[in-house]
């Protein structure tokens, strides 16, 4: 997951694999931390796996990447390591050819990426633009590997009141919108 400092990019990496174990999986997730001030880049890592999970260093071969902040797709390589199988997330209300990635879209498999307006529906749900749980919502619709509930099961255990509601109605109004947009292709 890549994102700046203050965007909750630790947090979602937490969620994820919180929402992982709770399907059933093993999970690991831990942060990778830069200058950690507001702002710069940061990137968190999770690992999610059916058997035991051995390894505690930095993915470098990721089946995913989530980008919550879209203005470092041309600011960090963000996109090494991605496997040609992988999955691709991106927060924006932009399309691909305005991002300039469509190098990278079409190396990916048909239905690997998506590109959801995350900080959009945070507004419209919290009233902050924090993406990292919409995007964990588009995450469980696009890959499949966590489930909409585990994900907001996740969210109550870590935020209480309006914090919890607004996230968990952010993660499935990504995820539904995730779902419509894979229908429609």
């Amino acid at each position: 997951m890549h994102g700046r400092g203050g965007q909750g990019v630790v947090t979602t990496a937490a969620l994820l694999s919180m929402a992982g174990f709770r399907d059933g999986r093993r999970a690991q997730a831990f942060p990778s931390f830069g200058s950690e001030r507001t702002g710069a880049p940061v990137v968190a890592f999770c690992r999610l796996a059916d058997g035991p999970i051995r390894l505690r260093e930095p993915v470098m071969a990721p089946d995913a990447l989530i980008v919550q902040d879209a203005t470092l797709l041309h600011q960090v390589d963000v996109f090494a390591g991605l496997r040609p199988d992988g999955f691709l997330l991106v927060n924006s209300t932009r399309t691909a050819a305005e991002l300039g990635i469509t190098s990278v879209v079409d190396r990916l498999l048909p239905g690997h990426v998506a590109i959801v307006p995350a900080s959009r529906i945070a507004v419209e749900h919290l009233g902050r633009p924090m993406p990292g749980v919409a995007l964990l919502g588009a995450f469980a619709a696009l890959t499949g590997q966590v489930s909409l509930p585990s994900i907001s099961a996740a969210v109550h255990e870590q935020f209480t009141g309006a914090v919890a509601a607004g996230n968990a109605a952010a993660a499935k109004a990504a995820f539904d919108v995730e779902t419509r947009s894979r229908a429609a292709c």
